[in-house]
C-alpha cells in the first residue's frame, strides 16, 4: 500500500501518466560479481547483467476511467503497479499521479505481521493521511466491512490470506481515495466478501479512478473500459478492454497449444457467409485459426424473427459448416453468445457429456455440416453478439482450432421487465 499525491500533469483530466518508464534489476552470475561492482564499479565496468522488469512505458489514465492491465505471470503487471504508488524507485522515467493513491497489492504489503489487526488499521490509515479521530470515526464502518471478529486483536501473521485480503480492503475502502489499485490479492478471497468489493469497487468507478490487475477476463470486461496488456516488459497494447482481452485470449491460447495462430482476416484463413448472413450484422471476422481447419459457412434460422430481431423464446437454428485440413479425431463446434462488453452470457455446441458419440471425426479435406438447435433465452433487451468456434477433445480438455470473435450481432426487444442478463418461465403459489 502506499499513498501518492502529485500534481505535476499540466492536463489536470489526468489521473496517471506513465513516462518511458524503466526498472532493471542487476542479476550478478557469481556472489562474487556482486562485491566486485561495489569496490570497482566506478570504473565503469559493469560485473552484472540487467534484467528489464519494465522497458520504456508510457501511457496514461484519465480521471474516472477504469484500467484493466493483463499479461502472464512475470510480464511486469506487479512491478508497474508498485512503480506507481511509490513503492518501488524506478531505474529512468518518471510517474505522475494526481491525487491520493489507495492500493491492494501482494499480499504481505503494507502491514506489519507483529502487529494486531487493529493496530494496522491505524498504522495503514495515518499511511493514507488519516489523522486518529478520522480513523476512529471510520474503524466501526472499517472492522463491520472486513468482518473478522475477534481475530481483529490478533497479530496478523496469524491471519489465513483471505483474512488478511479482508482486513486490507476494508481498509483503502474508507481512506476517501482519488484512485484505487488492485492487484490480484482478491483472488484468495471468499465469493461473499469477493462480490461485497466488487459492489465497492462499482460504487468507486462513479467517482474515482480505477486500475485492476486480474488473470479473469471476465472481471476485466465486467469492470474496465480499456485494458493494458504486457508482455516480457514491454506494453504490447493499449485499447478496449474487449479488443484487448480477444487478442491476450488468442495468445495465450497460441502458446498453451503450441502452435501458430493465424488472423481470420490475413490470407491464413477465410471464412464464408450464408444467405442469412446480411452484412450490416457482421461486426467483424476478428479471429484465428490453427491451419487445421476453418469455419467456411454460418447461417442463422429463426421461426418468427427476421432481420436478427429477437423478444425471446423463439426457436433458433445456426447452420456451420466446418471444413478439415487434417484428419481431426473429435471435433466440438459451438457457439458463445456475449454481451455488449464481451462477457458470455450461454454457449451451444455439439458436445453432449452424455453421448460419447457426440465426438465427431471429420476426415482430411473433409466438411462437416452441423445445426445447433436452442430456444432463445429471455435477454433483456439490448444488443448481443455470436462468435463460433471448433475445437478438437472433450469438454474438459480440447484445443481450439479456430474461432470467430462477433461474427453476428442480434438485438432483443420487448417490453416484458426483465432483471438481470435474462428472466425464466415461472409460476407463483400464493396461500392467503
Amino acid at each position: 500500500m502506499s499513498y501518492s499525491s502529485t500534481n505535476l500533469s499540466e492536463d489536470r483530466n489526468v489521473a496517471i501518466q506513465v513516462s518511458a518508464l524503466n526498472k532493471f534489476y542487476p542479476i550478478f552470475e557469481k556472489p562474487q560479481y556482486r562485491l566486485f561492482q561495489m569496490l570497482f564499479g566506478r570504473s565503469g565496468k559493469k560485473y552484472y547483467e540487467e534484467f528489464h522488469a519494465l522497458e520504456n512505458i508510457s501511457f496514461s489514465v484519465k480521471k474516472g476511467e477504469t484500467v484493466g492491465i493483463v499479461g502472464r505471470n512475470g510480464s511486469g503487471k506487479s512491478t508497474l503497479l508498485q512503480l506507481i504508488c511509490q513503492t518501488l524507485t524506478p531505474s529512468s522515467g518518471h510517474v505522475e499521479v494526481n491525487g491520493k493513491v489507495a492500493a491492494l497489492l501482494e499480499l504481505g504489503a503494507g502491514f506489519n505481521p507483529e502487529f494486531t489487526g487493529l493496530e494496522n488499521i491505524y498504522m495503514a490509515a495515518s499511511i493514507y493521511g488519516l489523522t486518529k479521530i478520522e480513523t476512529d470515526n471510520r474503524l466501526e464502518s472499517i472492522t463491520n466491512f472486513a468482518d473478522i471478529g475477534p481475530h481483529l486483536e490478533q497479530p496478523v501473521k496469524t491471519y489465513s490470506s483471505g483474512m488478511y485480503v479482508r482486513l486490507a480492503f476494508a481498509v483503502i475502502a474508507h481512506v476517501d481515495a482519488d484512485v484505487l489499485i488492485i492487484d490480484e490479492a482478491l483472488a484468495v478471497g471468499d465469493a461473499a466478501f469477493t462480490q461485497k468489493c466488487m459492489r465497492f469497487i462499482r460504487e468507486f468507478k462513479k467517482k474515482g479512478t480505477l486500475l485492476f490487475v486480474s488473470h479473469d477476463m471476465h472481471s476485466i470486461l465486467n469492470l474496465c473500459e480499456k485494458a493494458l496488456w504486457l508482455e516480457k516488459g514491454k506494453m504490447k497494447s493499449i485499447g478496449d478492454a474487449k479488443e484487448i482481452s480477444e487478442n491476450y485470449l488468442k495468445a495465450t491460447l497460441q502458446d498453451v497449444y503450441d502452435v501458430e495462430l493465424h488472423d481470420i482476416d490475413s490470407g491464413s484463413c477465410t471464412t464464408g457467409r450464408g444467405n442469412n448472413l446480411i452484412n450490416e450484422n457482421v461486426i467483424s471476422e476478428r479471429g484465428w485459426c490453427s491451419g487445421t481447419a476453418e469455419i467456411t459457412n454460418f447461417e442463422l434460422l429463426s421461426s418468427g424473427s427476421d432481420n436478427f430481431i429477437f423478444s425471446g423464446g423463439e426457436n433458433v437454428d445456426i447452420k456451420i459448416r466446418v471444413k478439415a485440413f487434417k484428419h481431426i479425431e473429435k471435433a466440438i463446434v459451438g457457439i458463445t453468445v456475449k454481451d455488449r462488453l464481451g462477457q458470455a452470457l450461454f454457449a451451444v455446441n455439439t458436445y453432449d457429456y452424455y453421448d460419447p458419440m457426440s465426438l465427431y471425426q471429420i476426415a482430411k479435406d473433409g466438411f462437416l455440416d452441423v445445426t445447433l438447435k436452442f430456444k432463445m433465452p429471455k435477454l433483456v433487451s439490448g444488443s448481443y453478439f455470436i462468435s463460433v468456434s471448433m475445437a478438437e477433445g472433450d469438454i474438459h480438455v480440447h484445443t481450439q482450432h479456430t474461432w470467430i470473435n462477433d461474427i453476428a450481432k442480434i438485438d432483443i426487444h420487448t417490453n416484458e421487465p426483465r432483471f438481470g442478463y435474462f428472466s425464466v418461465d415461472s409460476s407463483s403459489v400464493v396461500n392467503t
